[in-house]
């Protein structure tokens, strides 16, 4: 079975040019022009290979996490400096080489990722996936989930953040809505997901 990789990339000639190198060694490589028609397809295993335009892997994260779902991504450019490949592996990419380069620096890299899809890197990715999420909400909203997960009700809540009943239901409702939660039991499990900081030393007890 053939390896998979999905190629986005805006220039035709590039993208055609990458994807007969990986053809021929033995990757499938499907094309795509914009991130936007990637997404259409949404693949469910492969690793992505991206042409590093700017903020270009920042936006492909931000559309992985937004569904709930993971994919290795390899980023590439033509000669690209320290500084670049920092900033893409800070954004989400898991692996970077130079194209058009070294085709076997390429390769190394595609297997690599390819290879780091194991439980142990699944679990590192979903709990990255989930704080892209919680990062969404304000540090109140966030010091009410906390509260949530601790099981701690509206009002007691809203003894120890020193707000009404009111106000803490009507952050848990804004919340939810960042979050895409239908319930509760939704956002507390991305929040255990996500690790997220305990309610503040000091909590009361649950009554």
């Amino acid at each position: 079975m053939h390896d998979l990789a999905f190629v986005i990339d805006s220039d035709v000639r590039r993208r055609a040019s990458i994807c007969y190198f990986l053809n021929n060694e033995g990757i499938f490589a499907e094309p795509f022009e914009t991130i936007e028609e990637f997404l259409r397809s949404w693949p469910r295993s492969g690793v992505v290979l991206i042409h590093d335009d700017e903020r270009a892997v920042a936006s492909l994260m931000e559309q992985v996490c937004s569904r709930h779902g993971w994919l290795p991504i390899v980023a590439y450019s033509e000669g690209p400096a320290p500084p670049r490949v920092v900033e893409a592996v800070l954004d989400g990419a898991i692996g970077y080489a130079a194209w058009p380069g070294c085709g076997s620096t390429l390769i190394a890299a595609l297997r690599t990722s390819l290879a780091r899809t194991g439980p142990a890197i699944a679990s590192g990715s979903r709990q990255r996936l989930a704080m892209a999420e919680i990062d969404k909400l304000s540090v109140r909203e966030r010091e009410v989930l906390a509260g949530m997960v601790e099981g701690l009700s509206n009002r007691l809540i809203g003894e120890h953040l020193g707000i009404s009943p009111r106000t803490v239901e009507l952050h848990r409702a804004n919340l939810l809505a960042k979050l895409g939660a239908k319930h509760s039991t939704d956002a507390i499990r991305l929040a255990i997901k996500a690790s997220l900081a305990p309610f503040r030393a000091g909590a009361l007890e649950i009554a």
